[in-house]
């Protein structure tokens, strides 16, 4: 079976972390396989996205140690651009780059259990990304989960605004798909210019998303059928003829 289940139920697409035996940390698959996930999402007809972890355990004990992720792939805004919302449903454990991933999503419901912890300062190393926590949260609240590595329940979440609804263990993927009908009535354009909107003037994106952003671009051309016909043009010694793809 996946590590990552990809889901269509009408215009809502289910993604869900599938290892749930690991707590469904994210390894380098994984961030490649939802990067390309979503990517086909964003030129499909479907209209919004679920993404939920395996289990009540863990949402995701975030990068799995052991096969080591390029996280960046993964992250709503970074490895992917939609313009179509994204829902995060939880349960149990959100621990470090899956915070990120889970405070980039549009909406979010979480299980009464679920706790999110950011440990990496007492680690000794981080992506950088979760200072993006900051422009969503109050900041004092943010530099407490960042700094102190403090656990904050899904009341407290809720509470601080990163979550926005609080249900029974179990039922978290139900409440998530319940808003995502929701929004499937509503006008998709309003939906994606309204997204598009607070993402170019309301989320400033610090250093390490500008970085992953310039990463993203830089792999189009690198993988792009003309970086492979400008090579073979330079090897047979003749003039490129380049397709824009």
């Amino acid at each position: 079976m996946s590590i990552v289940t990809i889901e269509h139920h009408g215009k809502v697409t289910l993604f869900t972390l599938n290892r749930p035996e690991k707590r469904n940390v994210i390894c380098k698959e994984t961030a490649e396989l939802l990067q390309q996930g979503f990517q086909e999402f964003d030129a499909s007809g479907q209209r919004i996205a679920v993404i939920t972890g395996a289990g009540n355990d863990a949402f995701s004990a975030g990068a799995d140690v052991t096969n080591l992720p390029e996280l960046w792939r993964c992250i709503p805004g970074s490895g992917f651009v939609t313009d179509k919302p994204i829902i995060a449903a939880t349960a149990g454990w959100v621990v470090g780059g899956a915070m990120v991933l889970h405070m980039m999503c549009d909406l979010a419901v979480a299980a009464a259990n679920t706790r999110f912890s950011y440990p990496e300062a007492r680690l000794g190393f981080t992506g950088g990304m979760i200072a993006g926590l900051a422009a969503r949260i109050p900041h004092k609240v943010a530099m407490e989960i960042m700094l102190l590595g403090r656990t904050v329940d899904a009341q407290r979440a809720r509470d601080v605004g990163l979550v926005n609804d609080v249900v029974p263990v179990g039922q978290q993927v139900e409440a998530a798909m319940a808003m995502a009908d929701e929004l499937s009535r509503s006008a998709p354009l309003v939906l994606k210019t309204l997204k598009r909107f607070v993402a170019q003037s309301v989320m400033p994106k610090g250093p390490s998303e500008l970085m992953a952003d310039a990463l993203r671009e830089l792999n189009v051309v690198r993988d792009s059928d003309d970086t492979q016909e400008g090579m073979r043009a330079f090897r047979e010694k003749r003039a490129a003829s380049y397709s824009g793809r």
